[in-house]
């Protein structure tokens, strides 16, 4: 079976603090732009992966576009899901390391381009080219956005087609009222669930109890249940088995 997976989301640039713990509140220096962007970056790798990858989002007529639109498709994503706005620029993101593990965010997404996207712009004749969509929590910032991945639940789950949702909570977005509204709504729609260990408390989920209670109390059709934990690894749940693995040990290039 030809697997084709799509995403739906942000496509920015990114802005990176050069020094740990440098902040926003003051003066400093940045490395970048990057192309960025959560679902972008997942459909880069599924290319990458040699599986078939479309992404749909906006970005503005201009240099940063421009640059995103060029990485992807060199690396092989499909990128005629991707629509150039005339009248709005290309978001962006600046961040900066606390250390590791923690980043604080500034995003330019609700007012971008990528914040204009609506469900007019997810092309009928692209979906239906694909078997499985992948949805990334932190896109879920307008209810435009939101009616977007509704009209793409609807089309692939029509199809017999699957959905597997990540999460990717960012404590800017939480004020976010869509946010956790949506959460809803996609999980009843999820067959694999993909939360970090530190997200299992937003979902009332107790991360010190044996998580395998997840696939029981979820209840809502979701077969497998991946919760990432960082360096210490993975553990995969389904209603029959239960899996983990270490975290690989490699030394921090870029955090």
């Amino acid at each position: 079976m030809n697997v084709t997976i799509c995403t739906i989301g942000e496509l920015l640039v990114e802005f990176l603090a050069k020094e740990e713990s440098q902040g926003f509140s003051r003066p400093g220096e940045f490395w970048g732009p990057y192309p960025s962007g959560a679902p972008a970056i997942f459909a880069d790798q599924v290319a990458k992966l040699g599986l078939g990858s479309v992404l749909f989002s906006c970005v503005g007529n201009d240099a940063f576009g421009e640059m995103n639109i060029a990485r992807l498709e060199s690396d092989g994503v499909n990128v005629n899901g991707i629509a150039m706005l005339q009248k709005a620029t290309t978001g962006s993101a600046f961040v900066s390391y606390r250390s590791q593990a923690q980043r604080d965010f500034i995003f330019n997404m609700p007012n971008s381009a990528c914040g204009l996207l609506t469900a007019d712009h997810i092309d009928d004749r692209l979906l239906n080219q694909c078997n499985h969509f992948h949805i990334m929590g932190s896109s879920l910032f307008s209810f435009r956005m939101i009616d977007a991945m509704r009209k793409a639940i609807e089309n692939i789950k029509a199809r017999d087609g699957t959905v597997s949702f990540d999460p990717n909570i960012r404590k800017e977005m939480l004020n976010i009222p869509e946010m956790s509204q949506a959460f809803e709504y996609i999980l009843d729609y999820t067959d694999i669930f993909l939360p970090s260990d530190g997200e299992l408390d937003y979902f009332g989920l107790n991360p010190g109890r044996d998580e395998q209670v997840l696939v029981d109390k979820l209840k809502r059709g979701v077969k497998h249940v991946v919760i990432k934990r960082g360096p210490r690894g993975a553990s995969y749940f389904s209603a029959r088995e239960t899996h983990h693995v270490t975290g690989f040990h490699v030394p921090v290039v870029d955090p």
